[in-house]
């Protein structure tokens, strides 16, 4: 029973968000058993609902689950309030250059350096990827790392745009702050820009 939890667990934080027939399939159950183990989750604070997707036919919406706050992670709110407090806003894109300081900058053509940004960005629990777009692609956090004290350091949002830029080699601008994506959740959106020969 707990490993089956655990697992439930597993694939939240992998996937962000699902339903309990979804579940059910990927785990080979049924929705009923899948939804027992929902239940407890929640009862655990571990599992809440993040919204009612459209259902697979009639009737009520079907609920979506994902991994509430105490399950998403180590509670790094207060250093991370402490360190940002110590650090001068002249020196948050130095900030962002040593969160990506373990692995050499991408080379290549945009593509091939948006790939590997979401590799890197991924590693770093944002949960992203990129999406092409007729006016440019787009790099969406489907997580924010930050979101507990985002209020009160704004300038991580900065932070991440510094990061962005050096990933890509192109300047960015954030388009989307914590709004909801196509299944309900907070992400944010950045556009890259692009000069006429990338096109």
């Amino acid at each position: 029973m707990q490993s089956t939890r655990q697992h439930i667990l597993d694939t939240l934080d992998q996937r962000g968000s699902a339903s309990a027939r979804q579940l059910a399939q990927t785990f080979g159950m049924t929705a009923a058993n899948l939804r027992r183990h929902l239940a407890i989750l929640q009862s655990r604070g571990l599992v809440t609902i993040a919204n009612r997707g459209k259902g697979g036919g009639r009737g009520r919406p079907e609920r979506v689950y994902t991994l509430a706050s105490p399950a998403q992670g180590a509670g790094l709110e207060p250093l991370a309030r402490a360190l940002l407090a110590l650090t001068p806003e002249s020196q948050r894109e130095d900030l962002a250059e040593r969160m990506l300081s373990s692995q050499p900058a991408a080379t290549g053509q945009l593509t091939q350096r948006l790939v590997a940004a979401v590799q890197r960005l991924s590693r770093l629990n944002y949960r992203a990827h990129w999406e092409a777009k007729p006016e440019g692609p787009e790099l969406v956090l489907g997580r924010c790392p930050y979101a507990a004290i985002i209020a009160d350091h704004p300038e991580l949002c900065q932070m991440d745009a510094f990061m962005l830029q050096s990933l890509s080699g192109n300047p960015v601008e954030q388009t989307a702050k914590l709004q909801a994506g196509p299944q309900g959740l907070p992400q944010c959106v950045f556009k890259i820009s692009q000069s006429r020969s990338q096109r």
